[in-house]
């Protein structure tokens, strides 16, 4: 049948579709400094299926409110005429849907939701803007690469400060980086590397196509949405060389001492052996970005002096401490009795994290306790397997105890049950049992694993 025909060729494609992105990541690393203007050639109805696998299929629809399996039913008929549309220069890029999600903290986020078959071209064309740019992206960057992960930059951070004996760390704050980058500037950076029209055609499309928020379309200026797919790949070619190419040919080595950085798409962190060399780039870094159209945020970018507490302290909080990806960074002793680098849950994440569970277990108190227990217990794995470090026990601990105090406050709050007392409450939990809070990261794990 029709969707049937769909997966058998989305599974037969991925190994023509890898070759071809492996020549063009050859081209790429083999010619660094060479502007590519021949790239959509690449993409045929094969390479749609691909990137309609690897796009997810459970997201909210966009503004035409047309689903993956309603677009599935007619698969190839769809994506060659997607094809046609997008070779020929008839595509038109619908606007993306806005919605807010909280923050925790009273503020919202507000998300871009992209129509499912704008998601599967953007995919496309993020996989050949993604075979060029990982032959040119630095180490620093950890964020929406294939192979890195945040646990991958935070571990990163922790051995680069554990090796330093800390230092003096530059915490930076991008203020509404999605919502102002700015185009022009896009478009130039672009222009050093991909000038392939159909591709360029495309983004261009993309980042004036509209959002529309509550009936109301507008046209902002600048900025990418987040949650458009394409969004994570731009963002990175963006900073790579507003950032990372400038701190690492530019910086360094107007240093008197080391110096590194760790970026997880636009939250980074730039540690520093001396403080007058931090200063130096506190200076000249808010300049850098303006020079961009960014601004730095003044209350959340600051720098912390962050070097291992001397021999024979018992305070680590006073060489102070650093958030970076959810984790507050600081100074603590070991089980042995030295001074390590450990990351707890932020209090702000922490915070956000149990108003979410009271608020879930508020409105969703009257479904059924099996379809609870396993809601929540997704929920506690899912907080685990993100903040599971070494090191942050306790605070997962913490997290697990609150989704259970929730869950029984509100259980106690449904009509005609007497779920208030924890004796009974204990009793339905050995019927339905939450999962205990498991350090999934923890390095003791690891090394007990064969």
């Amino acid at each position: 049948m029709e969707p049937q025909e769909g997966k058998t060729a989305g599974s037969s494609s991925p190994g023509t579709v890898s070759s071809k992105l492996q020549r063009v990541a050859k081209l790429a690393r083999e010619h660094p400094d060479m502007v590519l203007q021949t790239l959509a050639h690449h993409i045929d109805v094969e390479f749609l299926v691909e990137a309609y696998r690897r796009t997810r299929k459970d997201g909210a629809p966009g503004v035409d409110g047309r689903t993956a399996d309603e677009y599935e039913l007619q698969l190839r008929e769809n994506l060659a005429a997607l094809l046609a549309r997008f070779k020929s220069g008839l595509y038109r890029a619908p606007p993306v849907r806005r919605v807010h999600i909280p923050k925790g903290d009273g503020r919202t986020r507000p998300i871009g939701i992209p129509t499912f078959e704008d998601k599967i071209l953007q995919r496309a064309v993020a996989m050949i803007l993604e075979a060029v740019y990982e032959q040119d992206f630095l180490p620093c960057s950890y964020g929406f690469r294939p192979g890195r992960s945040a646990h991958h930059a935070l571990d990163e951070l922790r051995q680069g400060l554990w090796d330093r004996s800390g230092g003096w760390v530059l915490e930076v704050d991008i203020k509404s980086f999605f919502d102002t980058l700015d185009h022009r500037h896009l478009r130039a950076i672009l222009d050093q590397r991909v000038r392939d029209r159909i591709l360029r055609r495309a983004i261009h499309k993309w980042l004036h196509a509209g959002v529309q928020e509550n009936g109301a379309l507008s046209y902002p200026e600048a900025g990418t949405p987040q949650g458009g797919v394409i969004s994570p790949i731009l963002a990175n070619i963006y900073l790579h060389y507003v950032l990372d190419t400038w701190f690492e040919s530019d910086v360094k080595p107007r240093m008197k001492g080391r110096t590194f950085m760790v970026r997880y798409a636009d939250d980074f962190v730039i540690v520093f052996d001396r403080e007058d060399d931090a200063r130096r780039v506190v200076e000249v870094l808010p300049k850098r970005f303006g020079k961009y159209g960014l601004t730095l945020h003044p209350q959340k970018t600051r720098l912390v002096p962050f070097e291992r507490p001397r021999l024979g302290s018992t305070d680590g909080s006073r060489v102070g401490s650093f958030d970076f990806l959810g984790f507050t960074h600081h100074w603590a002793r070991s089980r042995k009795d030295y001074w390590v680098v450990k990351r707890r849950t932020a209090k702000d994440r922490f915070t956000r994290a149990m108003k979410r569970i009271n608020e879930w277990c508020r409105t969703n108190r009257h479904r059924p306790i099996a379809e609870q227990q396993q809601s929540l217990a997704r929920k506690i794995r899912g907080h685990c397997q993100y903040y599971g470090l070494t090191g942050n026990s306790k605070r997962i601990g913490q997290f697990r105890d609150g989704v259970l105090c929730a869950w029984r406050k509100w259980l106690g709050r449904r009509s005609g049950r007497a779920d208030k007392t924890w004796a009974k409450f204990k009793r339905l939990l050995e019927r339905y049992p939450l999962p205990r809070s498991i350090a999934v990261h923890s390095a003791l794990r690891r090394a007990a694993s064969p």
